[in-house]
């Protein structure tokens, strides 16, 4: 929480347990090692603002919220972090176990470090190579195929009241 938290007064750093003691022991700790760290007002500013301890009453409950939350940086500090990574759909970059903290994956393990924030990994992955790509779709379909499926593009297309583009289909096997 405190490394999240140091990175400005904005940066949000939230906890979600199943257990109210280990909720209640990181909470002192958070106050215990803030006093010694050298960007403590920052991270005083953050946890103060954008800080939350959540007891979630289930694990099924405790993963819903990580997706509504849609972090930057999720670590999964449980008995079996692979198996709920597997139903994590809504994050920028996840760390596995006690020994891969968000520092690791700043610094270190080389993942892609521009990733969506402010909930925005609902809908935004970390930016890759492929953002840099331009990709054109190519479509190409033979007359049978076609014959196939269009009486249900000419539908589609008058659904939508545009008979220009149910007619570029019709009139192909008038």
């Amino acid at each position: 929480m405190l490394s999240q938290a140091e990175h400005d007064e904005l940066a949000s750093a939230i906890l979600i347990t199943t257990s109210r003691e280990l909720a209640e022991q990181v909470s002192a700790q958070v106050d215990v090692f803030t006093a010694q760290l050298e960007r403590r007002e920052i991270i005083r500013k953050a946890l103060d603002n954008y800080g939350y301890i959540l007891v979630a009453e289930s694990m099924e409950d405790g993963i819903d919220a990580v997706n509504e939350i849609a972090s930057e940086h999720l670590e999964i500090l449980t008995a079996n972090p692979f198996q709920i990574m597997t139903k994590i759909r809504n994050a920028g970059a996840i760390f596995l176990g006690e020994y891969a903290s968000e520092p690791l994956g700043d610094y270190f393990a080389g993942p892609n470090h521009i990733l969506p924030t402010n909930g925005t990994a609902k809908f935004f992955s970390p930016v890759n190579v492929d953002d840099f790509i331009k990709k054109t779709s190519i479509i190409s379909y033979s007359r049978e195929a076609l014959e196939r499926v269009h009486k249900d593009i000419e539908t589609f297309a008058v659904s939508e009241g545009l008979t220009a583009h149910a007619n570029s289909i019709k009139v192909r096997f008038e």
